[in-house]
């Protein structure tokens, strides 16, 4: 295990955050990937994440605010669009919602969060249209932070992609991934149980492959955790260990929308279909092609469930069902009719 010598660690201990972070930084990019340095390089991860935390926590004190273009939910569901600028999210917008965004053919033409209603089927979906994403984003560039902290508040990302551009949506979601957002993954199957005495005792229910027992003990020491009960029912790496010390990331699913279908042939749509590793719904903001169908297929991602309600008469509302997200909680479903009925009933 790698430990500071002892009459370094008050040197270190009074280094500040940027330098540490650069340090480590440093280190991992000249340790050689392999089974004698994996250890290392996950300790050095664990310690990169959780100063990066501690930067993001001290600016925010600072700035007396977290980052975030300040955007109240509503609706049955929340959608943002996320592409590059200038890939047509505006006119998609409008073609969904009653919202009016700017349109214009360059870029940055919308420089702030515009919202739109998307009533479907009886649920009322916003949809929110996010200023163009450019590289680097999630460190600052083009206000990237602000605009990406509205995505992790969303019940569905909407990739829009141009056509000409299909690379463009792993660089959408490596900025998300920058940002604390899992796109289309699942929380790890990690339960940690801290604990007062008794160190620190790892079970695993599969065979651990990419992470060792005595990394993930080392790990958690990193983050203070020095006792506690870790259960790992799926075969993580040390990211994904990384992820749960965290706890702050948000896992969101994803639809992706292949936009200006109207300027290639058939044959280009289906050549990208067959190459791409990522499905996609093809359209036309701009000509109106396919949108019905887009429409349907996000209804469809929100997984939404209708509930008949009873009236006061005794007769059931078949008219105005209401719309919930599917696996809502039972306190979830009380504040959609009416927000005082958990004091009233004194049940929940």
């Amino acid at each position: 295990m790698h430990h500071l010598p002892k009459n370094n660690r008050k040197k270190w201990s009074s280094v500040g955050i940027p330098e540490k972070i650069k340090k480590i930084e440093d280190d991992i990019h000249k340790t050689q990937v392999n089974k004698k340095t994996e250890h290392h390089i996950g300790l050095l991860r664990a310690k990169l994440a959780k100063l990066k935390r501690d930067q993001e926590e001290q600016r925010s004190r600072s700035s007396g605010s977290a980052v975030g273009y300040d955007v109240k939910k509503s609706g049955d569901a929340t959608v943002v669009l996320i592409g590059l600028p200038s890939v047509g999210k505006s006119t998609l917008l409008n073609r969904l919602t009653n919202a009016k965004s700017k349109v214009a053919a360059y870029q940055f033409t919308t420089l702030d969060v515009v919202p739109g209603v998307l009533d479907y089927k009886g649920a009322r979906i916003q949809v929110l249209d996010l200023p163009g994403i450019i590289q680097g984003a999630s460190s600052g560039k083009g206000l990237g932070k602000r605009v990406l902290a509205v995505a992790r508040n969303a019940d569905l990302v909407v990739f829009v992609i141009d056509v000409f551009q299909p690379e463009a949506r792993s660089l959408l979601e490596r900025e998300l991934r920058i940002t604390g957002l899992r796109v289309d993954e699942n929380p790890p199957n990690v339960v940690i149980e801290s604990s007062s005495t008794g160190g620190i005792a790892v079970t695993s229910t599969v065979k651990l492959t990419k992470i060792s027992e005595q990394l993930v003990k080392d790990m958690l020491r990193v983050y203070e955790v020095n006792s506690a009960r870790v259960v790992i029912r799926e075969d993580i790496d040390d990211e994904q260990l990384i992820d749960v010390l965290l706890g702050n990331r948000v896992y969101i699913p994803s639809l992706t929308v292949m936009n200006k279908i109207d300027l290639v042939n058939a044959g280009f749509t289906n050549e990208l279909t067959s190459k791409l590793a990522y499905k996609f719904v093809p359209i036309s903001a701009e000509s109106d092609i396919n949108i019905a169908a887009l429409k349907e297929e996000l209804y469809k991602q929100l997984d939404f469930v209708r509930i008949y309600m009873r009236r006061r008469t005794g007769e059931t509302d078949y008219d105005e069902p209401m719309i919930v997200r599917n696996g809502s909680t039972i306190l979830e479903v009380c504040n959609k009719v009416h927000r005082n009925i958990r004091t009233s009933s004194g049940t929940l």
